[in-house]
């Protein structure tokens, strides 16, 4: 029989702890979990790039739904412990469940510490730890204003760089001479600093407090000197306590946190601690790599090893803000027991100091070129020692014996349990046996198997070298595709850093992001075009001469080098009016095909190009705009008749199809979208085809969404069900928003969804409403910018005559999609 095993919160240490649990003694312990979060475990680390734009918190999920229940986990979401009953053996929640354990496992993290000063109770007063703080932060930043992070250490940089990415002006105040001064020489700090201002971001150091103003809610903070800083929130980043009144409460012993022994068991044999709440050896630690030893030593413990022991961790520390390079490890203090070496290298922004005391590593820091970080790291840790490399150490692992060696051979020196990936606790040993025993040829299985380079990617060219390593001749460093020749970035990099640098132009994403040509390619230069105007609505003005020349001129180029012209029929309704105005220039410009097409709409086939804006003016009087029969954007809403003509028809599906085309027309995506809406499930209207697809019912509306009718052939994923229009709406509207910022440039929705997977999905737009609402925002916010019919500004002689002259007169021909 199962032993029952309760865990009382569900962050990285205790998740991690289960994974070496379920591999080593798979159905040993029946396991329920007690969250005191309303949601699933994920990668607290990469709550800043979440902050910053980077990630998403789909991205950063560790543990999702089925996890748990490939496991036979029982989790309580957003139910806090609030007693436990040692006698009895319980634990009893806050909505009074009441779970038995034979063995428990507290790892109730740690509190942020609140600065007792006046006003620190005010609306605006914000912490950070967890994803519902990261929401806080960003609903605030919705707003702008200026932010004040109280605190310049990891966490309080990290905040403020995020909400700078997020468009708000921030002030750093900091007690203390130099930023992160537990981890960084005053040398280190000044560079960081020096760097965060040239970011835009204010730092005042040896700022101390006094107060924050206002009333209500934040207005500004005043510090000790009498100065004031306006402000509309401020972030308290200042240090944290490990959360132990639960344990205090039920009798275990108690320091700064919660006391263990080297077999991280409690007072009480029964019970076991880990993570930020755990006191060993009299330190508290709050960094990932002393949780993640933990969890090994507790799972091991709990599978009969009584050996395993957890001795203490020397830890290391890497600032997760894109564009900074920062490492530091260990003891770099002064002493006179101790010498260093340093390397400036001021042009290049490059620093570099060791500290060395009994022929071995206790210190490092490196300041803008970490890639040796690792290896001064693995020194340190087993206290190598480096008088015969002590002449070049400082030039890193590649010159170890006074000559650079292959970057190869230096990764082929590292020891197995060399940690590669910082922020998953990952050593070589690991990588290299997932690649050989599973067959891994590509960076995102090893991602998907090891979790190696997953979360900050400051790892990813180590783990690169071990593939190649490991693999030979057989390693494809392509794999991950860059978008074009012109970058070795993929579509999702460039996407991700497009945000994180806040770039607005093609030209400040191709020298920031270190294109390999002067002005790109026609695979870069389009998808850049898309991905700007796609993040940027209303700053970024669409590139014409990056688009195709479909899209350029705003009819589809046919084998002879006439147009096709699609005017748009809301939802394949039209009238007599519409189709005389058709007729009418059908005739007047000698037009040759007129023909149905499959999406309800009327195609004019062979208009010559110099006749476009003509055929268009014409088209415009009588109240028809573009089709956008060509473009990367919402193309058709097909719909049936529904229940105001058949007798079949359960809603009105017409009606329905109408409203969304007029609310989504004229929004540029990834790839073409086309919609259908069928009045029951007879499905006239070919919905479940379609890649977006309403069918209706008696109860209301099936949202169908990810099918494909071309070169694939594919039937739609069932999103969910809704009661009326307007939730249907709202619905579809956030999914194609959630899609065109996730797409990749070309990348048709059944192909995105293929990538991101059905639960991230439901997770953002179904399980969320806050979610679903706020993407449906963004789309709203977009369409102000996007509503423009371009035959009606074509028409009107605002682009140059030039474009529409006969390709004979120009003598070029066109460049076609």
């Amino acid at each position: 029989m199962s032993e029952k095993l309760v865990v009382i919160g569900n962050g990285m240490a205790p998740g991690r702890a289960l994974e070496h649990l379920f591999a080593t003694a798979p159905g040993r312990f029946d396991v329920t979990i007690f969250n005191a979060e309303p949601r699933v475990n994920y990668n607290r680390l990469m709550l800043s790039p979440v902050l910053s734009g980077e990630k998403t918190y789909e991205e950063i999920i560790t543990h999702d739904d089925a996890w748990y229940a490939v496991h036979g986990v029982t989790l309580y979401k957003g139910n806090r412990i609030e007693a436990i009953d040692r006698a009895a053996k319980t634990v009893t929640a806050a909505d009074g469940t009441v779970a038995a354990y034979d063995k428990l496992i507290v790892a109730t993290g740690s509190s942020p510490f609140i600065v007792p000063i006046p006003g620190a109770d005010l609306s605006g007063v914000l912490v950070y730890r967890d994803l519902d703080d990261v929401e806080k932060m960003l609903q605030a930043a919705k707003a702008g204003g200026r932010a004040v992070v109280i605190g310049g250490g990891l966490l309080g940089l990290e905040a403020a760089a995020g909400l700078k990415m997020r468009g708000m002006d921030v002030t750093v105040l900091h007690l203390m001479p130099t930023l992160m001064e537990r981890q960084l020489d005053p040398a280190a700090g000044f560079l960081l600093e020096r760097s965060l201002k040239a970011r835009g971001i204010d730092v005042v150091t040896k700022a101390n407090t006094k107060a924050i103003l206002g009333t209500d809610k934040v207005e500004g903070v005043e510090l000790d000197d009498g100065s004031v800083i306006t402000a509309t929130i401020v972030v308290m980043a200042v240090g944290i306590r490990p959360s132990v009144h639960l344990a205090k409460d039920a009798g275990l012993s108690v320091g700064r946190g919660i006391i263990v022994g080297d077999d991280l068991q409690t007072s009480d044999p029964d019970i076991f601690a880990l993570g930020e709440c755990v006191e060993h050896r009299g330190v508290c630690y709050g960094l990932v790599a002393p949780l993640y030893e933990m969890a090994a030593v507790v799972a091991a413990q709990l599978c009969g090893d009584d050996a395993a022991r957890y001795l203490g961790s020397v830890t290391s520390t890497k600032l997760k803000v894109t564009g900074i390079d920062l490492f530091s490890a260990g003891d770099f203090a002064e002493g006179d027991d101790r010498e260093e070496i340093v390397l400036r290298d001021a042009s290049a922004g490059v620093y570099k100091r060791l500290v060395i005391k009994d022929d071995a590593i206790i210190g490092a820091v490196l300041y803008g070129e970490t890639a040796d970080g690792a290896w001064f790291f693995d020194l340190m840790k087993k206290n190598a020692p480096v008088s015969a490399m002590r002449e070049t150490l400082i030039f890193g692992q590649s010159y170890q014996g006074g000559a650079p060696l292959d970057p190869m051979a230096a990764v082929a020196a590292l020891p197995d349990d060399a940690e590669i990936c910082g922020c998953n606790g990952v050593c070589k040993g690991k990588i290299t046996a997932a690649i050989s025993q599973k067959g891994l040829t590509c960076l995102d299985d090893v991602r998907a198997h090891t979790k190696a380079s997953s979360s900050c990617g400051t790892c990813t060219g180590l783990v690169e070298q071990l593939m190649a390593l490991t693999l030979g001749d057989a390693f494809n460093p392509r794999a991950v595709k860059p978008m074009c020749g012109c970058t070795e970035l993929s579509h999702a990099d460039v996407r991700r850093l497009i945000v994180a640098k806040a770039l607005k132009s093609i030209p400040e994403v191709m020298q920031e992001l270190e294109w390999k040509t002067s002005c790109g390619c026609a695979k870069c230069r389009p998808a850049l075009n898309y991905y700007l105007l796609a993040e940027w609505p209303g700053e970024y003005q669409d590139d014409k001469q990056s688009r195709f020349i479909n899209e350029r001129v705003h009819a589809n180029i046919q084998k002879d080098g006439t147009y096709s012209v699609v005017p748009r029929m809301w939802g394949g309704i039209t009238s007599a009016k519409e189709l005389r105005a058709i007729a009418d220039v059908a005739d007047k410009f000698a037009i040759p095909t007129v023909k149905c097409t499959g999406g309800q709409r009327i195609d004019l086939l062979g208009v010559k190009k110099e006749d476009l804006p003509a055929v268009w003016a014409d088209l415009n009087a009588a109240g028809m705009v573009s089709g956008a029969a060509y473009g990367k954007a919402l193309r058709t809403v097909k719909t049936c008749v529904g229940s105001d003509w058949c007798r079949f028809g359960t809603q009105d599906s017409t009606g329905l199809g109408v409203r969304i085309e007029k609310f989504m027309w004229g929004s540029w995506t990834p790839a073409k979208v086309k919609m259908a809406v069928s009045g029951c499930p007879r499905n006239c209207a070919e919905a479940t085809c379609k890649d977006v697809g309403v069918i209706c019912t008696d109860a209301g509306y099936e949202i169908h969404f990810a099918g494909a009718a071309g070169l694939d052939i594919k039937g739609t994923e069932v999103l969910t069900q809704v009661k009326t229009e307007d939730e249907a709406l709202e619905m579809i509207v956030a999914l194609v928003q959630l899609y065109r910022e996730q797409g990749h440039y070309l990348e048709r929705i059944y192909k995105w969804l293929k990538r991101v997977g059905m639960d991230s999905v439901r997770a953002a737009i179904v399980d969320d409403l806050d979610e679903r609402r706020r993407y449906f925002d963004r789309f709203v916010h977009s369409q102000a910018f996007a509503q423009r019919d371009p035959w009606a500004e074509r028409a009107s002689g605002e682009v140059a005559s030039h474009e529409f002259r006969p390709l004979a007169e120009i003598g070029m021909k066109e460049v076609t999609c």
